[in-house]
């Protein structure tokens, strides 16, 4: 028997039933919550150097704690010297306990750890309620060895939730902890 996740507990136990009351739901399915979230990867120098995206996936899968899947060109771009079907990326979807355990470790100690952090911005929203963020190093996540990283990469994270609306999804992260900045 696996144990669950103490973000998930919490939500389960404390969060969800005050957010229910505070938006006036009286059925407990309709308390907005975590769907998913995405990790994604983009790597544009892959093009000219495949060992950049070997080591993107080892670094991702530490992150995550799940073996990314490595994204494809869809169209073939003269310019950017790019064929259909070449690796450029990489990226992982995590559900349930691992995106809880994720969620807690990007709020409580990746984030803290960037440099003259105040907060995120509350306009990332895309008007459906989810919140996309970008993150410049991947540095900031202490499961990375900085001795073996051959490049800083950056990635974005994609949290996915089932509110309806941004206010609602904001009450929910806010909820869960996440650091806005007002």
């Amino acid at each position: 028997m696996s144990t669950m996740s103490r973000l998930r507990e919490r939500f389960r136990n404390e969060i969800a039933p005050s957010l229910g009351k505070d938006l006036g739901y009286a059925n407990p399915l309709q308390v907005p919550r975590l769907e998913k979230i995405v990790l994604n990867m983009g790597l544009g120098e892959a093009i000219q150097n495949v060992k950049i995206l070997d080591s993107a996936v080892v670094e991702l899968t530490q992150i995550s704690g799940q073996k990314p899947v490595v994204t494809r060109s869809k169209k073939a771009i003269a310019n950017f010297k790019l064929r259909e079907n070449m690796p450029i990326g990489c990226m992982v979807t995590l559900r349930a306990d691992r995106m809880y355990e994720f969620f807690d470790r990007l709020v409580n100690v990746a984030l803290p750890r960037v440099r003259d952090f105040k907060g995120l911005s509350d306009r990332s929203f895309d008007g459906r309620g989810n919140y996309s963020l970008g993150i410049r190093e991947q540095i900031i996540f202490p499961e990375i060895d900085l001795d073996k990283i051959d490049k800083v990469k950056g990635l974005t994270i994609s949290i996915i939730t089932t509110a309806r609306t941004d206010s609602d999804a904001k009450l929910l992260l806010r909820a869960l902890g996440f650091p806005f900045r007002n």
